[in-house]
């Protein structure tokens, strides 16, 4: 059995899908029709850059779905490849998104619209400069949260991303990272500020999940093909109701992805295929379990090398 996995942001590359740009069709008119949508040219923005801009995170949101449609619709229309034969659809964050779109729970204009205000939800539910990321390698998710807990009062910081076997990320204010990686040092923990100018997954995005209560619930789920592993709970998603809320609790909750790898394998998955730009994902589910098979499909070359 196998499952289809969709990447988060950090994935984002100027350039990602000219690939497939330049010799489809229907990859050309999905990019004239997210331009159309979201009134302005993020095709130009993803095939020519600027860096900077394709990194704002109400930019980089709707730009990484938008390849990972465009890979999966490939994949689907041109090779003639049923990725929906897959027993889940898994994403990171806002992969989730890619995930609950590709598999028909909700259109692909809708999941622009709604990834364009996620993303402008999420930037700016804290003032720029004063929330964080830290990526803290080597640990368990056990020790950190020992060391969160019995540090409360000194610091407040939260598990944003449990990613991976000895990958965690943490969220909060700039001046509690700070004393945090003081802790971290004492005990030897490795640990890294990531250049992201947002804290994700955790209590400071309230004005964001406010936002996204309202603009979610305006939304009509279809019923989808596939079953969806959702990040807040590591586990199937039983109907559109639950995903909605699902989806409302994923902005202030932790990602468990190693959590969710896991009950995939459980339930008899052995082989991931990463759709989408970047390897970032294909790279945790190798450290989460190094006997499963495991495909990045980025380009023509990658399709055509997918068997199923």
């Amino acid at each position: 059995m196998f499952s289809v996995i969709f990447p988060g942001q950090g994935s984002q590359m100027v350039g990602m899908g000219k690939d497939l740009y330049d010799k489809f069709d229907i990859v050309k008119n999905l990019f004239q029709e997210a331009d159309d949508t979201l009134n302005f040219s993020i095709s130009k923005l993803i095939l020519e850059g600027p860096k900077e801009d394709l990194d704002l995170t109400i930019n980089t949101q709707p730009a990484i779905f938008l390849i990972s449609y465009s890979i999966f619709k490939v994949i689907k229309d041109e090779f003639n490849i049923d990725l929906n034969k897959a027993k889940y659809f898994a994403g990171h964050s806002l992969g989730e998104y890619s995930a609950l779109s590709c598999a028909g729970y909700l259109s692909f204009s809708e999941t622009l619209k709604i990834l364009r205000v996620r993303g402008d939800a999420m930037q700016n539910s804290v003032p720029k400069g004063q929330g964080g990321m830290l990526a803290v390698l080597g640990s368990t998710v056990e020790i950190i949260e020992k060391i969160l807990t019995d540090n409360i009062k000194i610091f407040k910081a939260q598990i944003a991303n449990d990613n991976s076997e000895g990958q965690i990320v943490l969220s909060g204010k700039i001046e509690d990272l700070e004393k945090l990686i003081q802790m971290l040092k004492q005990k030897s923990i490795k640990n890294i500020k990531l250049p992201v100018s947002a804290p994700f997954h955790c209590n400071l995005m309230s004005n964001a999940t406010k936002i996204m209560t309202e603009e979610l619930n305006k939304l009509n789920f279809n019923n989808g093909e596939n079953l969806l592993i959702s990040n807040v709970t590591a586990s199937e998603i039983k109907d559109r109701d639950e995903l909605k809320s699902l989806l409302i609790k994923q902005i202030e909750n932790r990602v468990r992805w190693r959590e969710s790898v896991i009950n995939m394998i459980e339930n008899n998955v052995r082989h991931f295929i990463e759709i989408g730009p970047g390897k970032v994902l294909s790279g945790l589910v190798k450290r989460i379990n190094k006997d499963v098979k495991i495909e990045s499909i980025n380009n023509q070359s990658d399709i055509e090398s997918l068997k199923i």
